[in-house]
């Protein structure tokens, strides 16, 4: 298994971090590297995330930090697809 992450997951992830480390360089630190270690847990264990409401997606949280990572699980690869505050937990697809 390997990791792939959009476009939108990617810019989910500058953003958060960006705002951040404005605010806490070192809090930035710890939550890039939680929110790294939840997403290589799914390398091992793909399906420890919960379903959504769409059924190919998958959902984890990165406690102690409220953001939430969303995934689907393909052939050789995870995709994640979004990393998400907890406020705004919904994974809209893209059209």
């Amino acid at each position: 298994m390997k990791l792939r992450y959009t476009a939108p997951a990617l810019a989910d992830l500058a953003g958060l971090l960006d705002y951040m480390s404005a605010h806490s360089p070192q809090g930035a630190k710890r939550v890039q590297a939680r929110i790294k270690a939840i997403i290589e847990l799914t390398l091992t264990h793909p399906q420890i995330g919960l379903r959504t409401e769409d059924p190919t997606v998958r959902r984890l949280t990165t406690s102690p930090y409220p953001y939430l990572v969303f995934y689907e699980i393909g052939n050789d690869e995870i995709i994640i697809h979004a990393v998400r505050h907890a406020a705004r937990d919904q994974f809209e697809r893209e059209a």
